[in-house]
């Protein structure tokens, strides 16, 4: 029981990655509090995974956030997995689209951590190592890739944001990394190809970028992140940690 005692809230964890994640740590022996903004998805995971409750949120309204801190005991770990994936070069990027990625997948962690963050800070000086862990991509200042303009130029803003938070508070005992998986086989890419002008190229396309031969599935990924929101990895801050196949050999 890797988890065991901690309590960890997760975002997006209605599906895809966040949802593997929140099966995994509570298999770890941690409470998580699930939060997504869809109460279906998130009614299956409480009913199928003890140890998880749920709460529905919007990483995107501020009050709500502040509201949940609130209510909730103070975190040992946080994972910020909502997020967005904008297709399109800088041509296909109105305005509109921009703000929209930067508010989801940058401005979402920037909330939920100022939020959390001074519970966290509380539970380190008592002697916990407290966790956060944003979600990133190897799409990003890792590597570029075509048609990710919007969605590479948020994650490596993760990544700065990652690389800052662990700086500032990596003295008090608060750790805080990235993840960059590779091309992971989730309902949001599922949804992606699906929309693709010719599906079977796309999905084609989307495995031979992996070197491996294969796409990711969520269990390749949720392990990566029970090791980082817990002690094993206590001595791990301001990284961005590939999980990716391979592609950026």
């Amino acid at each position: 029981m890797r988890l065991k005692g901690k309590t960890l809230l997760i975002t997006a964890a209605g599906q895809g990655i966040g949802r593997a994640s929140a099966i995994a740590c509570a298999r770890e022996g941690a409470q998580v509090i699930a939060t997504d903004l869809q109460p279906g998805l998130l009614q299956t995971l409480a009913a199928e995974t003890p140890g998880v409750q749920t709460r529905m949120l919007d990483v995107r309204d501020a009050a709500a956030i502040e509201a949940l801190a609130r209510e909730l005991p103070a975190l040992d770990g946080l994972f910020n997995c909502a997020g967005f994936v904008h297709e399109g070069t800088i041509l296909a990027c109105d305005e509109a689209a921009w703000d929209f990625s930067f508010d989801l997948n940058v401005k979402s962690m920037y909330r939920m951590t100022r939020a959390f963050l001074p519970g966290m800070l509380d539970k380190a000086e008592q002697g916990a190592s407290p966790s956060i862990l944003n979600m990133a991509s190897m799409a990003s200042s890792i590597k570029g890739f075509p048609n990710r303009f919007a969605y590479g130029a948020t994650k490596a803003a993760v990544i700065g944001l990652t690389k800052a938070i662990a700086a500032d508070y990596v003295a008090r005992g608060l750790r805080c990394n990235a993840l960059c998986p590779g091309t992971v086989d989730t309902p949001s890419l599922r949804q992606r190809i699906a929309n693709a002008p010719d599906p079977a190229l796309a999905e084609k396309n989307f495995i031979a970028r992996q070197p491996m031969g294969r796409l990711a599935t969520v269990d390749d990924i949720a392990p990566m992140v029970v090791y980082l929101l817990g002690d094993e990895s206590r001595f791990v801050t301001g990284q961005a940690v590939l999980v990716d196949g391979g592609v950026t050999i």
